[in-house]
């Protein structure tokens, strides 16, 4: 497939890796890298900046295809010194970055003068009109069913991606709800370039988590995700557990629900433990509507290709029947 994602990203499939904390480490982006897709190492999962030159070099040992590294701008309890992670990311060579969160304008002229290709992820067509105006590359366009923080406007992919075709000019990708060929080859229809995968990838051979973790995921149905932190606002897809579900009891108690009420429940260290030791109830993890697609347990390059066939076939074979007459 060759699309404006292929061309300005330099892989052979239009499958990126999106960002995933404490999940993009080098064996998996490389792993995505080699199997033609676009692999992204997550900045933040690295404790400092030196820490993610470190990763950034193993995955450069690890495969010679490009890949990117994500800068997600969020509040966070202990202030995060963003500007060396975006300096270290700049020096190191890397030519993709994918941000997130926060308006990245104050890092695009750092970025640019390093000749690196941005593509910003967006929960809502006007978010991402205004990553186009400030001169980000590419846009992801998360729709309501991804996992991590889908935003405010709960507007699926069907309304966002036609939106985002009429509207933008710059390539982008569809993120959320994506893991199969039936997904990418929709994507494609609705004017997308190309797809961004998180859930999908965690549940493979190389992702950096408990066993446990990806089985209960293949186990998982379609209704097996949780909203939390809608009460404040910042609202998170997450996996249905019993953490999941205390947290969202607490938040539909009567009056306003404060962090502190829930911070000892979904304390990021926790999510980190859980990915590995596989206690399935001992803290959070973001997860996407997809679980309910998710049958197996592949390799990268196993799930990628197949992926790739599946389009391909829909598109020559049963879109092309509907229309050859």
């Amino acid at each position: 497939m060759k699309t404006r994602v292929t061309e300005m990203l330099g892989i052979e499939h239009p499958i990126v890796q999106g960002g995933m904390q404490w999940v993009g480490l080098a064996e998996l982006a490389s792993a995505v890298s080699n199997a033609g897709g676009l692999g992204i190492i997550t900045a933040l999962t690295q404790p400092t900046p030196e820490d993610l030159v470190k990763e950034i070099d193993k995955c450069r040992q690890m495969t010679d295809k490009p890949f990117g590294v994500n800068l997600t701008i969020l509040p966070t309890i202990k202030p995060v010194p963003y500007e060396e992670y975006a300096q270290a990311i700049a020096s190191s060579g890397i030519k993709i970055v994918e941000t997130a969160g926060r308006n990245p304008e104050p890092f695009l002229p750092l970025f640019k003068k390093a000749g690196i290709k941005v593509v910003h992820k967006c929960t809502s067509i006007r978010h991402a009109l205004k990553a186009e105006a400030i001169g980000c590359d590419m846009v992801s366009v998360d729709g309501f069913e991804c996992a991590g923080h889908p935003g405010e406007d709960d507007v699926t992919n069907l309304i966002l991606l036609p939106l985002a075709a009429r509207r933008l000019k710059i390539p982008y990708l569809a993120s959320g709800g994506l893991g199969d060929g039936s997904g990418l080859a929709a994507a494609l229809s609705m004017g997308a370039d190309g797809i961004n995968m998180g859930t999908r990838f965690m549940v493979t051979k190389e992702a950096p988590i408990h066993e446990n973790v990806k089985q209960r995921m293949v186990d998982a149905s379609e209704l097996d995700t949780s909203l939390i932190y809608r009460s404040l606002r910042n609202t998170a897809r997450v996996f249905k557990n019993s953490i999941a579900e205390q947290v969202v009891d607490i938040e539909s108690r009567s009056g306003e629900t404060k962090f502190e009420d829930i911070q000892p429940l979904v304390a990021g260290v926790k999510g980190r433990a859980l990915f590995e030791d596989g206690d399935l109830d001992s803290g959070i993890w973001s997860a996407g509507m997809i679980v309910g697609l998710i049958d197996d347990i592949p390799s990268c390059e196993d799930l990628i290709s197949r992926m790739v066939e599946e389009a391909e076939s829909i598109i020559r074979e049963r879109l092309a029947q509907m229309v050859s007459n």
